[in-house]
């Protein structure tokens, strides 16, 4: 496979840089001989590939996300997808990757100075009756579960998460419940998704409270 110049370099689609004397990069000369513009540098293009494919998934779902798909939600050159990235589904295991351990790090913040146990419901409350934010996070979160049945590096992450998630919870139920009440939190996530008419807060919030237990038993701090 030829060489190919680092990202930041990329000339748009259709056009070809060159090097100056002293290494500067110049635009070349295109028909009739106007001087063509070379892309500006875009050390973020990455990352904006990354968030763009999230986007797709959340509209498409895995299954429906593509190459041009993401280059259009980017604003890429459709080569620019393929230069940073080895196929399709290393892309969607990036940004699967990127979408769990920002999550991971806002669901431990979600908890920060939380110190009563009615605060501490009324946060897993909203976790399941979230906004547009949290519905496109629900989203992602029952896409990437789907992929991994099949896919066992996406298996693994998913683990990763989950133990993570557990983790935050164990500190204010202890190790014994915080995977009962994951489970019960990512059930309740589902059927808020898919129902046709919303849950009350209240028997969300009973549900919820039934799972703890009482706000004197130990270990809350």
């Amino acid at each position: 496979m030829p060489h190919i110049e680092p990202p930041s370099a990329d000339p748009p689609e259709g056009e070809t840089a060159r090097k100056a004397p002293g290494g500067e990069r110049r635009a070349s000369v295109g028909p009739g001989g106007g001087r063509r513009r070379t892309r500006r540098h875009d050390p973020d293009r990455r990352t904006r590939i990354l968030d763009a494919t999230l986007d797709v998934i959340v509209e498409h779902g895995v299954a429906g996300t593509t190459h041009r798909h993401i280059a259009t939600r980017a604003g890429v050159p459709l080569g620019s997808i393929t230069y940073h990235f080895t196929s399709l589904a290393d892309l969607q295991a990036q940004a699967f990757a990127r979408h769990v351990a920002l999550r991971s790090a806002a669901f431990e913040d979600l908890f920060a100075g939380v110190g009563t146990h009615e605060r501490f419901v009324e946060i897993l409350v909203d976790l399941v009756h979230g906004g547009p934010a949290r519905h496109r996070s629900a989203v992602l979160g029952f896409e990437l579960h789907l992929a991994a049945l099949r896919d066992p590096g996406l298996r693994a992450l998913t683990q990763a998460w989950t133990e993570d998630s557990r983790t935050v919870l164990a500190r204010f139920t202890g190790p014994a419940d915080a995977a009962r009440l994951d489970a019960l939190l990512e059930g309740m996530i589902m059927h808020a998704l898919l129902a046709t008419a919303a849950e009350s807060r209240g028997r969300t919030r009973d549900a919820i409270a039934r799972t703890l237990g009482s706000a004197d038993d130990p270990p809350w701090p």
